[in-house]
């Protein structure tokens, strides 16, 4: 019998997304959908692309709930809690898409995003899913707390080189850029198609949300408090993360030490693809798929280290990497339903 699905906010584009792969894993199948824009109306409608495989309508959070062994989530911040908890009572699984249950730290969820805890037993028992880097305490988990697109692409690109000491731990920069998919599909002026084509620029300087996320888990990796400097831009594509990370070498590091950690960490990885020296990540060579794409470089004269990393924001970024999860809560093939080549061009 198959895994029954349910998501939550599954006319959005990451509960979209979700919502595809779930049509094509082999032991899960899409239960209930819901939405609170287009209730009433079948996912083929609002997604044309889905007639035929998926002609859900869209019900009410209840009836996801009711129908299903594990819900996602694709909420905004501060609207996951109240839903994770009737899980938790109900004992069904839970993936929660935003950030409420991202940072341990009550305080900065209370900065960064002006919410609450509204059940801190709760939120113990949450885990944080980024599977290349805490594989072990997500599996069989039915609490899990989903990272986002720069907050997968940045410790991805950066952790060997911290957690062996490799660069320093002060002065980090991660300098990123994202599709517009990123921004969510309510429209907005800066993603109006006169503003965003032909045009590209930073965003949120050093402001962004997902700043004290990306260093929770480098300091935990690190073993002491990381602060970075996070820079991203929204560039005129669909999909894809790339994040230039910039470090400084410690004395007598070799790009050879560097590739032995990256080695160590993740050559047994099938999701991140660690590319041989010289060759730089490409957001192209990763759409519509589960894969990070890491390429490392140093450079002498200044004692820089650069780690650069590619993921589809969508895929690794959100709904892949949601799935991935939900394999390793339930003891499936990590990478069953993952297994997408991405396309040539």
């Amino acid at each position: 019998m198959k895994l029954k699905v349910g998501v939550v906010g599954a006319t959005g584009y990451a509960g979209a997304e979700i919502c595809r792969l779930i049509m094509g894993h082999p032991q899960a199948e899409l239960a209930a959908i819901s939405s609170v824009s287009f209730e009433g109306m079948a996912l083929s409608q609002v997604y044309p692309a889905y007639r035929a495989f998926c002609d859900l309508v869209c019900g009410t959070e209840d009836e996801v709930l009711e129908k299903s062994d594990m819900v996602f989530a694709a909420l905004p911040h501060g609207l996951s809690q109240e839903l994770a908890a009737k899980c938790d009572t109900a004992g069904k699984a839970f993936l929660d898409m935003g950030a409420d249950f991202r940072l341990e730290s009550e305080g900065e969820y209370r900065e960064w995003y002006g919410g609450e805890y509204t059940d801190k037993a709760l939120h113990e028992k949450a885990v944080y899913g980024l599977p290349e880097l805490f594989r072990e305490q997500i599996k069989g988990k039915k609490l899990i707390a989903n990272p986002g697109c720069y907050t997968t692409a940045v410790p991805l690109a950066l952790a060997p080189a911290l957690e062996n000491g490799l660069i320093e731990s002060t002065g980090i920069i991660a300098d990123c850029k994202s599709g517009v998919t990123g921004a969510g599909r309510k429209p907005t002026q800066s993603n109006h198609y006169p503003e965003l084509n032909e045009s590209f620029t930073a965003y949120k300087v050093a402001s962004h949300r997902h700043t004290p996320e990306m260093e929770q888990t480098l300091s935990k990796l690190s073993g002491e408090a990381i602060k970075l400097t996070f820079v991203p831009h929204l560039l005129p594509i669909n999909r894809g993360i790339l994040a230039t990370c910039y470090g400084k070498l410690m004395p007598g590091v070799t790009e050879k030490q560097l590739r032995e950690a990256y080695d160590a960490r993740y050559g047994k990885e099938f999701f991140v693809r660690l590319l041989p020296q010289g060759e730089t990540a490409n957001v192209k060579h990763v759409r519509f798929t589960n894969f990070c794409d890491v390429s490392l470089f140093t450079d002498p004269r200044t004692g820089t280290f650069v780690a650069i990393s590619a993921i589809d924001n969508m895929g690794k970024g959100a709904a892949g990497q949601a799935v991935q999860n939900m394999n390793l809560s339930f003891g499936f093939e990590e990478t069953a339903g993952l297994l997408l080549v991405p396309p040539a061009f």
